[in-house]
């Protein structure tokens, strides 16, 4: 009973995040901080879902104009779990099949994301290079999951190079985002769901890093994420 009372909720509530948003995005088309705005709706709905989410660090970001955040992609839980953590002027970028989705594709353009088509390399190249001009005539960041899909419990799956290609070439920090591991935690018949804690961790500079060396930064910035996630598994409190 309460799984199915939970799901009509979780539907209306949705259902009016893509109203408030599609509004929003209407009167100010793909602007920068339409994504901040729609996160911070988006991540209410935990409430719904009797999972507590606490987030930390906005004082390692504060003032700092462009970054390429960098998050651990778990579940599709994500949406609104990680989403208090997206700062002003900050957009994703996703694969382009999310336009085909239907209502949250959409948005998800409208609101000012980017989509990128991995399937082709020269296009995304492109788009790298799109984004790079963004980011340096905008002050604008980027969200980026650089595993590229949900772990689903799997840990903290390889790395794909295209963030660290980002932020090299706009020459703007990388900022890890940190979320403790939940998969299966969520039961929707279960009035509490346990915490989960999402740190904001300190940019980590690219300056004196050459393109040769994107493994190598890639790799630093993958074990400084891993071990975060792991000390937060240690803290976060489970159902």
């Amino acid at each position: 009973m309460l799984k199915l009372l939970r799901i009509i909720l979780l539907a209306l509530a949705m259902v009016l995040v893509f109203i408030v948003g599609t509004l929003i995005c209407v009167l100010r088309p793909r602007h920068p901080n339409n994504v901040y705005v729609l996160g911070r709706l988006f991540n209410k709905a935990c409430i719904l879902v009797g999972l507590k989410v606490t987030f930390r660090g906005y004082e390692h970001v504060k003032g700092l104009q462009s970054a390429v955040y960098i998050a651990n992609h778990q579940s599709n839980w994500d949406i609104i779990a990680l989403t208090g953590a997206v700062m002003p002027r900050t957009v994703a970028i996703g694969k382009s099949s999310l336009f085909w989705i239907p209502l949250f594709g959409q948005l998800f353009w409208l609101s000012g994301n980017l989509l990128i088509n991995r399937e082709n390399k020269a296009k995304a190249a492109s788009t790298i290079g799109t984004v790079v001009d963004k980011i340096r005539q905008r002050n604008m960041s980027i969200w980026m999951f650089p595993e590229g899909t949900r772990s689903k419990g799997k840990g903290l799956l390889p790395f794909k190079t295209g963030a660290f290609h980002i932020a090299l070439q706009a020459q703007v920090p990388l900022v890890p985002i940190a979320c403790s591991s939940y998969f299966g935690q969520v039961d929707l018949n279960r009035w509490d769901n346990g915490e989960l804690i999402v740190e904001i961790m300190p940019p980590i500079s690219v300056e004196g890093y050459e393109p040769k060396q994107i493994r190598e930064l890639l790799k630093h910035s993958r074990r400084i994420l891993s071990e975060r996630i792991a000390e937060l598994d240690l803290e976060a409190r489970r159902p």
